[in-house]
């Protein structure tokens, strides 16, 4: 049975609707009417139209292009419908679960983790209702829906327990399995996750949803630009930020938003977990996080990479995968 009283907050890049919760509503009721006039909040389709819909697959094709290693690809039926799977690694390995962020194309989060791809068999599903070749069907965050799902895909390859390693929105999975089946998780690995801390909205209105507004009128190049600053302290590749304007151009992002964990959702739950974050994450905070995990999350080591934002430097990216190696090493 899965536990009740579990929410979690969104990837706020993906999390609009989340301003209808301020107590002056003034943007998000212009996003919410510029959203009504393209029909976003009332469409059964996540994607505006068929073109833009294989505009993005295609990028999602490129970008495994870029990857350059042997990758299987499978599908999965589960609860919530059939999801797309990505393999990669020694299939004798020992098995990781690698949640994407929301709203964004599965490789773009995977590439994080390259030097990990031969060392472990990572499977890398895309998130069902987040764009991708999984079916489109919204799923609720507020309940155990996501819990549900993962349990589907490991029962699927056998699986019991293993290690996860989530970023941003796939942290917050992570977070909703530990709170309603802790015993699926052997280890979790919690990159820039949602569910544990949020920063300023106001902060957020004006530094990305203003430019986000902007973008979506008028197709800026130079507010694309200021909110892929924003959303990496200026570090962001030339192809996610691309990527990034034609999800913005053609899908229906995420409107429905829950809040975040609490402490006594996570009382069961007591797998290593390892906490990276970035010290310029305009989203979540790297030393808010961090505060807040260590009140939530027991078996917790936290780092903060500094002058890092919500996508990682290529730094932090180096630091990150060193880390996660002597973590999974030790408890895995």
């Amino acid at each position: 049975m899965l536990k009740s009283g579990i929410v979690l907050i969104n990837n706020p890049i993906y999390r609009l609707g989340q301003w209808r919760s301020l107590p002056t509503a003034g943007f998000f009721f212009l996003f919410f009417i510029y959203q009504m006039k393209r029909g976003d909040l009332m469409a059964n389709t996540m994607y505006r139209g068929q073109q833009g819909k294989e505009a993005i697959l295609g990028q999602y094709e490129d970008y495994l292009q870029r990857l350059n290693i042997d990758i299987s690809r499978t599908y999965v039926d589960t609860s919530f419908g059939k999801t797309h799977i990505l393999e990669i690694g020694p299939r004798d390995a020992k098995p990781i679960i690698v949640l994407q962020g929301g709203n964004c194309i599965n490789p773009m989060t995977l590439s994080w983790f390259k030097p990990l791809f031969s060392s472990y068999r990572l499977i890398a599903p895309d998130t069902i209702g987040h764009p991708g070749f999984s079916d489109e069907t919204r799923m609720s965050a507020k309940d155990g829906s996501f819990a549900q799902w993962i349990v589907d895909l490991q029962n699927h390859y056998g699986i019991r327990s293993c290690a996860f390693i989530g970023a941003s929105y796939g942290g917050g999975i992570i977070l909703i399995l530990a709170a309603h089946l802790p015993e699926r998780i052997a280890c979790a690995v919690l990159v820039a996750p949602a569910g544990i801390r949020m920063g300023s909205k106001w902060t957020m209105i004006k530094r990305v949803l203003i430019p986000l507004l902007v973008y979506k009128a008028t197709s800026s190049a130079a507010a694309l630009q200021r909110i892929a600053d924003e959303l990496s302290f200026g570090h962001m590749d030339e192809i996610d930020k691309q990527i990034i304007g034609d999800i913005f151009t053609h899908v229906r992002l995420e409107q429905d938003m829950p809040e975040s964990v609490s402490e006594a959702a996570l009382r069961d739950y007591t797998a290593p977990t390892l906490l990276l974050t970035g010290s310029r994450d305009i989203f979540f905070p790297g030393e808010e996080v961090v505060q807040r995990a260590r009140q939530i999350i027991p078996n917790l080591d936290a780092k903060v990479y500094y002058e890092s934002g919500h996508f990682p430097s290529p730094v932090a990216k180096e630091m990150m995968n060193v880390d996660i190696r002597v973590f999974l090493n030790e408890k895995y």
